[in-house]
């Protein structure tokens, strides 16, 4: 691995942190209200599963109420 001075590497650096594409308020706003949609519908999703399953165990060995 080559050295590199700090300078050199702070330009590197700062040359780098140009190229980053950062998203807009209105971006990070719509994937912040899509992760929240997803995480409701996969708690949904394993609620009914629980429910389910403890049904159907339930079921099997003679305790469903």
């Amino acid at each position: 691995m080559a050295k590199t001075n700090p300078f050199t590497f702070l330009q590197q650096v700062r040359s780098e942190t140009r190229k980053v594409t950062w998203p807009t308020r209105r971006e990070t706003g719509i994937t912040t209200a899509m992760v929240f949609v997803m995480v409701f519908l996969a708690a949904m999703f394993f609620l009914a599963a629980d429910q389910l399953m403890s049904w159907g165990i339930g079921l099997l060995l003679g305790v469903a109420g």
